[in-house]
């Protein structure tokens, strides 16, 4: 071979080296990365279907509720317009209550049933994911339009 062929060899050799590269991240990345949907996204049908993802809001008042092997919670989550029950098995976070933010991987199921992996409690009281945040004050503004009756045209006042 020609210096020059050998030379075009080493670089389609290098060219492919790296495209497999990218692609073995890419796949890595997919793979690992955990989308965040509200529990309107979810009712809407926008989540993934089969894949992990993460669903946050706020916790339902009277959802929470323990099964007998003290282990299991069933609860809901909202963004006070739509909402989504959650199993988890597993340790809560101590700052888990009713009426606070949470945050929760796993994935739905066929009966719209979250199955939770992990749940994550807000560590701060002022501190709500900005997509969180965004979600419950649309919903705040959705309620508070469908709760204000349309408004009836001004009478006209004139004067002869």
């Amino acid at each position: 071979m020609k210096l020059r062929q050998k030379r075009f060899m080493f670089i389609v050799a290098a060219v492919v080296g790296l495209a497999a590269a990218v692609g073995l991240v890419l796949n890595a990345l997919e793979n690992n990365v955990s989308l965040y949907f509200t529990p309107t996204q979810v009712a809407n049908d926008e989540a993934p279907h089969g894949r992990s993802f993460r669903i946050g809001g706020v916790v339902e008042e009277g959802s929470v509720k323990r099964e007998a092997d003290g282990l299991t919670v069933n609860f809901v989550i909202t963004d006070m317009h739509k909402s989504i029950p959650v199993v988890y098995k597993g340790i809560l976070p101590d700052l888990f209550t009713e009426g606070k933010g949470v945050v929760a991987q796993g994935r739905v199921e066929a009966d719209g049933v979250m199955r939770a992996d992990e749940v994550l409690a807000k560590h701060d009281e002022n501190y709500m994911a900005p997509e969180a945040a965004d979600a419950l004050k649309k919903a705040e503004a959705a309620k508070a339009a469908a709760a204000t009756p349309a408004s009836a045209p001004a009478a006209s006042s004139t004067t002869e």
